[in-house]
């Protein structure tokens, strides 16, 4: 078995490493936060990363990283890494979304009862041997609005603890259906803007990304009601920090909880520190130690099955739909990547070395992974093509598409639930289909290659030739392997008429030579010979890393 070299940073919780440190194959090597120039230094010994959100991993790392194969992140956020780099490199990442759940949620209401109770103010002056009574009058949570900006896990956790203390609950997420909303007995607001002008207290759940840095800023924090609750323990850069200073400052804002900023940590000038209305924490929402234990197993677990099993339906940068059916789907992507291969090196041997097309047409059984699978399908298309990149599930569709390569996937018009594939493989207006079925559970098979019928199941190397329908073929093709020490595991015939255009798919369990091949092309009513490494792919027979 294959050993792997695994890096730990960032103090992870030791139970997710020791999940780590059993398996036999794994070398694991624990250090405190690296600083950069060591992290560039080392990072290129590593097959897998894990750390939380304290290391960061910018392109130029990652492209040192010539080993890595996955990264988990042992929390939620994922905006110390450079995705689109990542991606690009084949590099799968992890996170683990929901194991700081309820403990981002209770730290929100933990803060915000804070706030409306003057609890820092009560705590100092109480230290300070006052008795502030009088002065600390505080609000109640209950019958006031909130609005809730993200109604992922963490936003749905709130909504319901929320319903509890007697609020009533709004919330903004184009991403969520209306069956989500009902279930939580959320008002869906129409657009953001509705629910700022709908809400005395506003919390924001959702990715840093281009599309929500800034999501709050001063026209947004103008629309609240005068007054208002503005709490951000998402992600630093979601709402913009000068202008909820100035709204906080001229009372357009009456209170904030932030638990994370634009820069961490925060700057000891942030007119934020000073300001008597705001709970600061520093960046506490995944701190508890059951919120540390659970990310940490979560991820470590997830990290562990990459490399292992090729099990990447909790990649973030693999587009999936599979919902833990990996193991039931895993022939079909096998398929998947060896058919595509198979219509390309048919493509090649006539010349044609440009594929232009890749449409795949799945079975209803495969229709949730049908995006997956014509990912995989992409990277067998561009198998022998691709030189000096790591070529998988992660980046194949981006590689494909770069290089002007459209590619589709559809739902077989069949009623009947089935585990069927068709890949189409296409070259200006020369087209290859090849097709084929992926039971789970059991080996996949060939059922189809450029319109003939055939039966084998696509093992190391599979020959591909195309003859004449006349006595004797077989025969010699079958010696010919033989003394080349080639072992025939499978070898189906099929035609069109007699006497006609025949195909043989041969699956061999050695190697196939140039040599041989061209030998082979001598035989007599031999008209073209195709041969398909599969071993390139993966040794052991998955196509997950390669």
């Amino acid at each position: 078995m294959s050993s792997f070299r695994l890096l730990v940073t960032d103090e992870v919780d030791p139970d997710g490493v020791a999940l780590l440190r059993a398996e036999e194959s794994f070398i694991v090597d624990e250090i405190p936060t690296p600083k950069p120039d060591e992290l560039l230094a080392r990072i290129g010994e590593y097959d897998a990363f894990v750390g939380r959100s304290a290391t960061r991993l910018p392109a130029e790392v990652l492209r040192n990283a010539t080993r890595l194969r996955v990264i988990g992140r042992a929390g939620v956020g994922t905006d110390n890494i450079d995705i689109p780099t990542a991606t690009s490199l084949g590099i799968a990442i992890i996170n683990a979304p929901g194991g700081n759940t309820i403990a981002v949620a209770e730290l929100f209401f933990g803060t915000l009862i804070g706030l409306l109770r003057h609890l820092p103010r009560a705590f100092s002056s109480m230290r300070e041997g006052k008795w502030d009574r009088a002065d600390l009058l505080g609000t109640e949570l209950r019958g006031r609005s909130l609005g809730i900006v993200g109604l992922g896990r963490i936003g749905s956790e709130i909504a319901m603890r929320a319903r509890a203390f007697g609020m009533s609950i709004s919330a903004h997420d184009p991403y969520v259906t209306n069956e989500r909303f009902d279930l939580l007995r959320v008002t869906r607001a129409g657009s953001l803007e509705d629910l700022l002008k709908s809400c005395d207290v506003v919390t924001v759940h959702t990715p840093l990304t281009p599309e929500t840095t800034g999501l709050i800023g001063a026209a947004e924090l103008a629309l609240l009601r005068r007054g208002s609750i503005v709490a951000n323990l998402a992600r630093g850069g979601i709402v913009e920090e000068a202008a909820l200073s100035d709204a906080l400052a001229d009372g357009q804002v009456g209170g904030a909880i932030l638990d994370v900023y634009t820069r961490e940590p925060l700057d000891a000038t942030s007119p934020l520190r000073s300001l008597p209305n705001v709970v600061l924490t520093p960046h506490l929402g995944a701190s508890t130690a059951e919120g540390q234990h659970n990310v940490a197993v979560d991820v470590c677990n997830a990290v562990r099955d990459a490399l292992l099993n090729g099990e990447l339906s909790r990649a973030i940068n693999v587009v999936g739909g599979i919902d833990g059916r990996w193991d039931e789907i895993r022939p079909a992507l096998v398929l998947a990547r060896r058919m595509a291969a198979i219509g390309r090196a048919m493509l090649a041997d006539r010349g044609l070395k440009a594929v232009d097309t890749i449409s795949l047409t799945v079975g209803r059984d495969l229709a949730a992974a049908g995006n997956l699978l014509v990912a995989s399908a992409a990277a067998g298309a561009l198998e022998s093509i691709i030189d000096g990149v790591r070529l998988n599930l992660v980046n194949a569709r981006t590689l494909a598409e770069s290089r002007g390569i459209s590619l589709s996937v559809r739902t077989s018009p069949s009623p009947d639930p089935d585990n069927s594939l068709r890949v189409a493989i296409c070259s200006g207006r020369n087209e290859i289909v090849v097709a084929g079925t992926a039971p789970p559970g059991s080996g996949p098979r060939l059922t189809l290659i450029d319109g003939f019928s055939i039966d084998v199941t696509p093992r190391r190397t599979l020959l591909v030739l195309t003859n004449a329908d006349v006595p004797g073929v077989i025969g010699r093709v079958g010696t010919l392997l033989g003394n080349a020490g080639v072992n025939i595991a499978e070898y189906h015939q099929a035609r069109l008429s007699q006497g006609g255009e025949a195909l043989a798919a041969v699956s061999v369990d050695g190697e196939i030579t140039s040599q041989a091949r061209q030998q082979l092309l001598a035989l007599p009513d031999i008209r073209s010979a195709t041969v398909i490494d599969f071993s390139s792919l993966d040794p052991a027979g998955e196509e997950a890393w390669s």
